[in-house]
């Protein structure tokens, strides 16, 4: 199949411009991102008697870990069954996932939900010490765990830091931004280079030699001007792969959360009101008051995060509003059930025990990535990917709630597995080309306003292309090499794949929701492949 591509298609750096490397040190395996992933593949590796070292771009408790609400999906009652949870799943990613894939996830993910909790990390219970078990969208089984109500992430987040923190064999380099990836003579990963904001002597920029680097740097939300992700989440990971030559697959497939508190057209993080709390029994409301996600699904406001993202936006759009209401007001306990979704209504002015809350679909989650294989290695030989930032094949065109987490525990396991088994000895990386270009400060700014206006919920052909001039015309600045332009850099580099993989989807599939093109194709069941030659980033069509 022609893929068509995008317009004007932006220029972008194959290597990051940095000062070279001032210091190095040598690791037998960097794991970069503290996140889920990146703690449970560290904790594993250790396991199996290797040095690692934990490169994360902020304090290690500062990722996007600690934001999860709802919970971790996995078959943990007699009475559901990974079949069941396979089912849900594969009919989320509306036929684009991988079906071995998803049997890795829903087989393992129960042992591994167990593992974490022997760890230290502790869930809610009921009376009787069983585990409370909730629903959410997509699912038709309770089987969501949940800690703290609604802050499992949080607790997922302490237990693996306390963990990670009692093995002195686990190095943590905190408030450092990865930029590079290394590699030897054969093209193998050898280790990466990064910058470090510190007083001691690894201040500034320098390299980390590993004979293994795992990727889990989260996902890229930033990207948009509204987003649940925090300011950190800027597609370092994904930019960072495409410009080592790794292939990166099904990015134009961002999940839109449908119910992010409205706060007055803010942009940036926008506080999350979990779907755990629809799975208590809030509803959806327009500005009548009136259910409209009845009829629209079977499961109406439970149906998979993009029918109800699309219902949303279908009410807006009608009413010429930007957002919508959930009532939870009907939810008993529900200050209990869910403090931190109460604390942050409260703090902006919406008391959900007796107010509507106001909600609307921003940036949630990013189902492509860095492509891999059920082992979790990369197109790059010595490069594994875990998390949000890899594309696994688990999560098809859209994901399935509460399955993010347990990817995460069930692909670092895997990861760890492979690396301990085939793990070289270490090389010497190849002289590092010269260096590329970092685009200007404004870049963030204005990349977010383009991705929002044309290549966000809704697209089409006339947007996307739109899309395409102004990141090109953001292409064309250049700024002195620092945190904030590399990390704009990585938004352009990101912003410019997904907006190519947009323009080129020419169907509506899951979460890529084309005005043009209202239906799904059998003839687009598959999957675009994203590569960096020179400074164009190029898409390759691979059916299913």
């Amino acid at each position: 199949m022609r893929v068509p591509g995008l317009p004007h298609p932006p220029a972008v750096p194959g290597r990051l411009a940095a000062p070279a490397p001032g210091w190095s040190e040598t690791t037998d395996v960097c794991v970069v991102g503290s996140g889920i992933a990146g703690l449970t593949a560290a904790l594993h590796l250790r396991e199996a008697g290797l040095h690692v070292t934990v490169v994360t771009k902020v304090n290690i408790d500062d990722g996007s870990t600690r934001w999860a609400q709802g919970g971790i999906a996995a078959v943990l009652h007699p009475a559901d069954t990974p079949g069941a949870h396979a089912e849900d799943t594969l009919l989320a990613g509306v036929g684009l996932c991988d079906p071995a894939a998803v049997e890795v996830l829903v087989t393992e993910g129960p042992t591994r939900v167990r593992e974490l909790m022997r760890i230290g990390a502790e869930f809610d219970r009921h009376p009787d010490g069983s585990l409370q078990l909730t629903r959410e969208g997509g699912h038709r089984a309770h089987r969501i765990v949940h800690a703290g109500g609604d802050a499992t992430g949080a607790e997922v987040q302490r237990a693996l830091h306390a963990a990670v923190r009692r093995d002195p064999w686990i190095r943590l380099v905190e408030h450092a931004l990865v930029l590079d990836l290394l590699t030897d003579a054969t093209g193998r990963a050898c280790g990466v280079t990064l910058h470090v904001l510190g007083e001691g002597a690894e201040d500034g920029t320098g390299a980390i030699l590993a004979r293994a680097v795992v990727l889990a740097t989260g996902g890229m939300g930033q990207v948009f001007a509204a987003t649940t992700n925090p300011a950190v989440s800027t597609g370092d990971g994904v930019a960072l792969a495409l410009r080592a030559g790794a292939t990166v697959t099904d990015v134009e497939f961002v999940q839109f959360h449908p119910t992010a508190l409205y706060v007055g057209g803010r942009t940036g993080q926008q506080p999350l009101v979990s779907e755990a709390l629809r799975g208590e029994g809030a509803y959806l409301v327009d500005g009548d008051g009136k259910r409209f996600m009845l009829g629209q699904h079977e499961l109406a406001e439970l149906a998979p995060r993009d029918v109800v993202a699309k219902g949303i936006m279908r009410v807006m759009l009608a009413e010429g509003t930007d957002h919508v209401f959930l009532d939870a007001r009907h939810v008993d306990d529900l200050a209990t059930r869910f403090p931190t979704i109460t604390a942050s209504c409260r703090a902006n002015g919406v008391d959900p025990v007796s107010d509507l809350i106001p909600v609307a679909p921003a940036a949630h989650y990013a189902s492509g990535g860095v492509r891999t294989d059920l082992s979790g290695r990369s197109s790059i030989p010595g490069l594994y990917a875990c998390g949000e930032v890899a594309c696994t094949g688990v999560h098809g065109a859209n994901r399935l709630a509460s399955n993010s987490l347990l990817e995460g525990l069930v692909f670092a396991r895997r990861i760890a597995t492979d690396i301990a088994r085939d793990l070289p000895t270490q090389a010497d990386p190849v002289t590092v080309p010269a260096a590329g270009h970092v685009v200007d400060d404004s870049a963030r700014t204005a990349i977010q306003r383009a991705m929002t206006r044309g290549a966000g919920v809704l697209r089409g052909e006339s947007s996307l292309a739109e899309t395409g001039m102004a990141l090109a015309e953001v292409a064309r600045g250049r700024g002195r090499p620092r945190t904030a332009t590399w990390e704009a850099t990585n938004l352009l580099t990101v912003a410019t794949a997904l907006a190519a993989a947009g323009y080129a989807r020419r169907e509506t599939r899951g979460c890529h929701w084309r005005e043009d093109f209202p239906t799904a194709a059998d003839t687009w069941r598959g999957h675009l492949l994203a590569a960096l030659h020179a400074d164009r980033i190029t898409h390759t069509w691979e059916p299913m």
